[in-house]
Formats: structure tokens, sequence, C-alpha cells
């Protein structure tokens, strides 16, 4: 889970059960402070909205005073629920905006493996049949799939380029070289690099019918070989 979906989810409800979130939260400590943080603030809300009508005399003046109390709270309520609907409308705009900005698989194909380091350490051994069960998730790859283990598969997870829901993996080339890729859905807003590189790492873009395919490695990793792997055992 990417940056962007993980504050989409802790928002909209910071005490979401789904075992991505939770396993985000086990893997970022700061994270996990901030979703308590929310917790807690949903938590005083709620109690401070649950007031109880007492009988009697002095329940009347306390509840009175309650009442008072509650006017105040309920305006600071109003008013940072109004903050918050214009907070949401402008990440919402900002959102929808988002999805008709032209989208850099270079730029942001490097800021991905840049930003998720841990990727680059995993070492398991994943079959391709799990890396289609993710595929087939995404929109217009449904009936894309590798028809054979391409190489050994270290890590997959989905990732965000800029709201075009991708498959993040990792592979090894000829020499043990661990080079990351990216499958993306074709999309009218992508802009496609044949080659990129920055000061750590190179990358290059190929097409297939359904997908763009992005590889990124360090200096010495062999793409061509990762690019012939693919091109041999997916379709």
């Amino acid at each position: 889970m990417d940056d962007l979906q993980f504050r989409r989810h802790a928002y909209g409800d910071p005490n979401n059960q789904a075992d991505d979130f939770l396993a985000h939260l086990a893997e970022n400590e700061d994270d996990a402070k901030f979703v308590k943080d929310l917790q807690a603030f949903d938590h005083k809300l709620t109690q401070a909205l649950n007031i109880s009508v007492p009988d009697g005399l002095a329940d009347k003046l306390i509840l009175r005073q309650q009442l008072s109390q509650h006017q105040k709270s309920k305006k600071q309520t109003r008013y940072l629920m109004a903050m918050a609907a214009s907070v949401a409308f402008i990440v919402g705009v900002s959102f929808s905006l988002l999805r008709f900005t032209p989208v850099n698989l270079g730029e942001n194909s490097l800021a991905h493996v840049h930003h998720e380091t841990k990727a680059l350490v995993m070492e398991q051994d994943i079959g391709f049949n799990d890396v289609n069960f993710k595929l087939a998730s995404l929109e217009g790859l449904s009936d894309s799939k590798f028809i054979q283990q391409p190489g050994r598969v270290f890590y997959t997870s989905y990732c965000d380029f800029q709201g075009v829901k991708s498959l993040h993996l990792v592979m090894a080339d000829e020499n043990g070289n661990k080079v990351t890729l990216f499958i993306v859905p074709v999309e009218s807003r992508i802009v496609l690099e044949e080659a990129f590189a920055d000061n750590q790492y190179k990358g290059q873009s190929f097409q297939t019918a359904d997908a763009y395919m992005v590889l990124v490695g360090e200096p010495a990793s062999d793409l061509e070989f990762v690019k012939k792997e693919v091109e041999n055992t997916f379709i």
C-alpha cells in the first residue's frame, strides 16, 4: 500500500481492519501513531455527542450546563466539519485533476523505486500464478497473464501511478541482480519513455498489447535479459 492509498483509508476509516492497511501500520511506526491520533479524535467526537438527559432538579441544572458546553462544542464541531469538508473537496478535486494529468512513466517509476526501498530487500519466491491473481484485478488486464515463470520473482505488490492501479514486481536478471518491473495498464495519459535514468538507477520501457512494461535497475543490471523473459512469458 503506497502513501496515497494509506491516507485515503486512514482519513476515511481510522479503525479500518483490512489486512493491507494493518500490515502497513505494522511496518510504519510514524503512520501507526498518526492513525492512533485519528482514532482518539474519532472517539472523543463520539463521546462529546453522547449526552444523556438526567432526571431531577439538580440533574437539570447540571444538564443545562452540559447543554451550554455542548452548544459550544457543537459550533466547534460544525466548524471542524466545515473545514474537513473543504479539505476533502480540495483533495477530491486534486485527485480528480490527477486523472487528467499526463503520467511520465520514467519519472514515476524512479520515484516508486526510491520510495519503496523495502521491495529490493525481499527474498521471497513468488510463483507466476500468484502474479496472475493480482493481474486479474487490474483494469484492462483481466485477460493478461504469464504463461510460465518469468525467472525468479522476489516481491509483488500493487502501486499507484497517479490514479492508475498497477503491479510492482522485483525480479532477477541473468546474474541475480534485482530489477524492478512495473506493469501499468494502457491509458491515454501515459507518457512512455524508452530509456531514462537518474544518478542511481537506469530504466527502459516497452509496450505489449494491453500494458506498459517499465524496468528499473542499477547500472550493472541486465534489463534486456529481463525484458526478453517478460516478452517470452507474458500474453
